[in-house]
Order: C-alpha cells, then sequence, then structure tokens
C-alpha cells in the first residue's frame, strides 16, 4: 500500500500543504501510460516523479508538434494537423475541446493572448483577447460599504465579477489570417465529444469535489453535481448545450457569440445572478473587439525572445527579469543552486516592483513599453542586485525612460488566477504558436451559461482605485482589459527562424515558471522537459518562493537575508523546441498535459 501524503508547514504562511505522492500504481505497459497521460494532474512540486517515463520524452518529431494541456485537447490539435491545417487551426481545434474537458481552465466564457510565428515571412505577430470591463463598471467595484477591498473569495462570484469575452473574436482574427482549414471543421472535435461524452478526469474531479462555491450556482451545481454530490473520476460526463452553443458558432462564426440568442443568455446570466447581479448588456458583447498588438522583444544570448505587452505584463517582466540576469554568471552554478536562486529571486523582485507601477491597459495609461526593457535602464537596475544580499523590504520601482512618473497598486490577492491553460504548437509548414487562455479563478464566476462558465476576470484588476494618493494603474474602468499575467512566449535564433516556444497557467507565478522554463532551455541547456522538471523559485515582490525540490537551498537563501516560503506550485508548462534532431516537447508533469508528433 501507498502512504498517505505528509503534511508539512510552509516556511512563512504556517499553513499545512500536502506532499503529494508522485508514485502511481504500476501497471503493464501502454496501460500504465495511458493511464498516467489521463488521470495525473496537479502534482504540485514533483519535480521528478517516479513510474513510466511520458513517450515524448526523448523524441524528436520532424514535421509537427504539439504540447496541449488535456490529451484530447491534444488529440483534436493534432487531427487538424494531420489534415494539413495551420497551428492557428489545431489551436482553435484544441480551444473548443478543453472549452468542455478543462472547463475549470479556460474557455470560450474567457479571453486569452496568442503569439504567431510565420515561418516564410519570419514575422511575429501577437493578439489580444483580453476581456474588457462592460460599461457599468466602476473604479469602486470591489469595494465594501466602508470603502476597504472585498475579500477575493467573495469578490469572484457571481456576476459583478464577469469581463465581456474575448476569446472568440481573438480566435476568429487569428484564423482569418492564418488558417488554413474552414472554421467550421475546426468545432468537429468538440461537438462530438460534447454530444458522447467524456470521462471526467482524477484532477477535474479533484477540483469540483474541492471548491466551495459552486453548489451556490444552481446551473453550475446541476452540471458539476450528481445526486450524491460532487461527480468523480471517471464518470462520463455529456455536455448537449455546449454543443448546440458551438455548432452554432461553427455554423455563423464569432458573431453568433456576440449577438442573438448566445449573447442574450450572457447578459440574462450576469444581470440575473443569484449572487452580486451586475449589468452586462447586449451592447457591451457586440463592441467587443480583438484587438493585434505589437510583440514586446528583446534579446538574451544571441537568441530574440517575444512576448505579449500590455494589458498583459508578462511579457515586459520576463524581458526585465532576463535582462538583469544578463548581468550575472548565472551559468557558473547549476539551476539548483542557492546562487541561481537568490538571483533569479533578486531579478523578480525589481521586476514586479516596476510591474505594480507602470502596468495595465496601454489603451487606458501610458506605459513605457521600451523603457521599461532598455538595456541601459536594465544594467542600471541591475546594479540593485548583490550577489551576497537580499533586498528585503520595499523596492521602489525604477524611472525607465519615457516615464511620465510611477504610479501605485495598492497590495494585492497572489492567490488570484490560479487557474488558465497554455498549448504551444508548431505546424507541418514551420509555424509556431504559443498560446495563454483562462476564465481567470477555477471555475471563474461559476454562472454557467448554454454549457460554459463564464469568467472572473474583473477581479485581476486593482480592488483599490487609489493608492499613495494617486489612480492605480490597474484600476477598474468601463472598456478596460484588466492587467494580465499570462506570458506566451517565442524564442527565435539568430539566423530569425523559429527556435522555442513556452507557456504556463499559475496567476501572476506564471511569470517566474515562464522565465524558469526560458532559463533552464537557453541559460542551461537542458531540454524542454528537462527544464519543466525543474523545482521552481521565484519572488514577487514579498517573500522568496522555492518548491520542495529546493528546499535543500533554503537555509543558503536565509543566510543571504531572504524571506523563504517553501510551497507546492502548480504550474502547467506546455513547450516545444526546434533543436538539429528535430521538433522535442514538454508537458508539465505537475498536470495533465501532453505531447504529441510526426
Amino acid at each position: 500500500m501507498r502512504r498517505p501524503p505528509r503534511p508539512v508547514r510552509s516556511r512563512v504562511l504556517n499553513r499545512p500543504f500536502v506532499r503529494p505522492s508522485c508514485v502511481e500504481p504500476r501497471r503493464p505497459g501502454w496501460t500504465r501510460v495511458f493511464a498516467c497521460l489521463l488521470l495525473v494532474g496537479g502534482l504540485a512540486g514533483c519535480a521528478q516523479p517516479a513510474g513510466p517515463a511520458r513517450p515524448w520524452i526523448g523524441q524528436a518529431f520532424s514535421t509537427q508538434a504539439v504540447s496541449v494541456s488535456h490529451p484530447l485537447a491534444a488529440r483534436a490539435a493534432m487531427d487538424m494537423l494531420d489534415a494539413g491545417g495551420s497551428a492557428v487551426d489545431a489551436a482553435i481545434a484544441a480551444q473548443m475541446v478543453m472549452t468542455l474537458v478543462e472547463p475549470q481552465s479556460s474557455g470560450i466564457g474567457g479571453g486569452g493572448f496568442l503569439i504567431h510565428y510565420d515561418s516564410k515571412l519570419k514575422k511575429i505577430e501577437t493578439y489580444d483577447g483580453r476581456e474588457t470591463a462592460p460599461a457599468s463598471a466602476v473604479p469602486g467595484l470591489f469595494l465594501d460599504q466602508r470603502g476597504g477591498p472585498l475579500p477575493y473569495r467573495q469578490a469572484i462570484l457571481g456576476g459583478r465579477a464577469v469581463g465581456v469575452p474575448g476569446l472568440l473574436r481573438m480566435l476568429e482574427m487569428a484564423h482569418r489570417d492564418h488558417g488554413r482549414l474552414p472554421w467550421a471543421r475546426l468545432f468537429g472535435p468538440a461537438i462530438r465529444l460534447s454530444e458522447n461524452g467524456f470521462p471526467i478526469s482524477a484532477r477535474l474531479a479533484r477540483q469540483i469535489a474541492g471548491d466551495g462555491l459552486i453548489h451556490r450556482v444552481p446551473a453550475a451545481k446541476a452540471y458539476f453535481h450528481g445526486p450524491d454530490g460532487p461527480k468523480p473520476a471517471g464518470t462520463i460526463l455529456k455536455n448537449p448545450a455546449l454543443a448546440e452553443t458551438l455548432s452554432a458558432i461553427a455554423a455563423r462564426g464569432a458573431e453568433a457569440f456576440y449577438s442573438g440568442d448566445i449573447a442574450q443568455a450572457i447578459a440574462r446570466a450576469v444581470s440575473r445572478a443569484p449572487h452580486h447581479p451586475a449589468k452586462m448588456t447586449l451592447a457591451d458583447l457586440a463592441g467587443y473587439r480583438a484587438v493585434k498588438r505589437p510583440p514586446v522583444c528583446s534579446s538574451f544570448r544571441y537568441q530574440k525572445i517575444c512576448g505579449m505587452g500590455p494589458p498583459s505584463s508578462g511579457g515586459i517582466a520576463t524581458l526585465q527579469i532576463l535582462g538583469l540576469l544578463e548581468h550575472f554568471p548565472l551559468t557558473a552554478s547549476g539551476p539548483n543552486s542557492a546562487r541561481a536562486v537568490h538571483l533569479i529571486a533578486e531579478a523578480g523582485r525589481l521586476a514586479f516592483a516596476d510591474r505594480k507601477a507602470y502596468l495595465g491597459d496601454g489603451d487606458f495609461i501610458p506605459i513605457p513599453v521600451q523603457g521599461l526593457i532598455d538595456r541601459d535602464y536594465l544594467a542600471d537596475r541591475a546594479r540593485l542586485i548583490s550577489p551576497d544580499r537580499a533586498n528585503e523590504g520595499v523596492v521602489e520601482p525604477g524611472r525607465p525612460p519615457g516615464a511620465k512618473g510611477a504610479a501605485y497598486d495598492g497590495p494585492s490577492d497572489e492567490t488570484k488566477g490560479l487557474s488558465t491553460a497554455h498549448m504551444s504548437i508548431v505546424d507541418r509548414f514551420g509555424n509556431a504558436l504559443s498560446y495563454t487562455s483562462t476564465i481567470e479563478s477555477a471555475f471563474g464566476s461559476r454562472l454557467f451559461v448554454r454549457g460554459f462558465l463564464l469568467n472572473n476576470e474583473l477581479t485581476d484588476f486593482s480592488f483599490r482605485p487609489d493608492w499613495r494618493g494617486r489612480p492605480a494603474p490597474n484600476r477598474v474602468a468601463a472598456g478596460k482589459r484588466p492587467r494580465s499575467s499570462m506570458s506566451p512566449t517565442l524564442v527565435l535564433g539568430p539566423d530569425g527562424g523559429f527556435r522555442f516556444a513556452t507557456g504556463s497557467p499559475g496567476g501572476s507565478r506564471i511569470i517566474g515558471y515562464t522565465v524558469r522554463s526560458l532559463l533552464g532551455v537557453l541559460a542551461w541547456g537542458l531540454d524542454p522537459q528537462s527544464a519543466a522538471d525543474l523545482p521552481h523559485a521565484m519572488n514577487r515582490g514579498g517573500a522568496t518562493e522555492v518548491e520542495e525540490g529546493l528546499i535543500g537551498v533554503v537555509d543558503a537563501l536565509r543566510a543571504k537575508g531572504h524571506r523563504v516560503a517553501v510551497s507546492g506550485m502548480r504550474s502547467g508548462l506546455q513547450s516545444i523546441e526546434r533543436t538539429a534532431e528535430g521538433l522535442r516537447g514538454a508537458a508539465d508533469r505537475r498536470r495533465e498535459g501532453v505531447v504529441l508528433g510526426k
């Protein structure tokens, strides 16, 4: 018999968390592998889990590959590539399946960011499908009657937290630019699975059982719970309502979602929500527009790294951390050494100080994008990093070129947005994409409409509209997009060709997860899976956070002055690297993603 998980204590918060067991019961051959792919998910802290090697580890694919957060969604993506489709076609098919099989993470009721590389033009484009606040939104949306911020768990439930979904408009825009297969064909796998049903995975079952809010929303409870309570793993879950919704979108395009019956159902669900009803109008939905933004790019070790610009903070913060680390001999120590963790944490501390001061929706506030990643500016900021001592306490933001003065966000709840999903895809034509999508917290607002969940994305805004006497850069405003940490990233080699795609879910920790993946491949020369397996380390402006695999360096970090928090981290890195041998993929063992290819 396996021993039960052993409770341990967080070094800072003194809260118990469970050391997950990474050992699966032994099963013969492919039965065991298949069980691993479908049932193992959410294993925080399992840097090197026991059990079978995943089939793609060590395998190089010659023409095309997908790394997707759920096996059924990955299969849908590969089917589109096999049919001659593009990376964008594959991403759309996978996303529609994920709306069904990973409803807690992402779906058509949410939004996302997509970065695309065109192999013929050697050009990167970024697509913004971030949700927007409805016209009724006001700066004090998440303040209580005394003017203080609402508790996060109270704020996420119901209509008040719902932003206008942007996912479908964004995917339709990307398909117009880069699709090869007919739009309607991309919905086939998700429609069939919705009608025929799919087995609830162990990860989804755990999240349903552990969620304390689903039962408070009748439509969500009716779908996720049975007569005996939360539906267990292995239950065949059918969703005919989603099949009908996807069929309408397949036939009439995204407009079927933003007008007509579906839009009316969304507006009605928000305005008649059993908790915190709010006003979202048909005009809010009809007026949503996806936006093509300029990519944010810089160099690191002779590679060009491109990410998503505002309203995401992910691209800029990632490039800042890498730019700061270029001033230190990082590779002189191993990735899990106290020195490497110290430098990564200190660079993150500085980047998050700038993030709080400058980043939000660039359509509403001036953002010195190029100044924040300016090499001279980062060289100056790097002088604040001591190789021997942590900068504990309040770290002030810098003054990058083009800045008109820093604003400030108040304290935030860093447990926000721990859901989300990521995929990386390379097609036979050499095109590549990195794509992160979300409904914010697990199960979003818990409002269940026409077979899908609505997001709670407005809680990504700053709850305090003002701080230190100035408007917060990420304050709520009508039509505004909340600041995000999603960090889909593409790396180009010195020849301008595709080199690496990566990204992860995980709230504001996404930035640290993505940096760790990039450093693993580009600084330490690891293969993508080994980089994804690295135990995580980061600093988001407070304690230095490390995963259990780094517990051996905690004393050394404390000796340098760090406050250290040891905890599980639920990353979900999905990566693909082009090498001389072919395409190599990675899927984070902490979740249930897979890599497929040819």
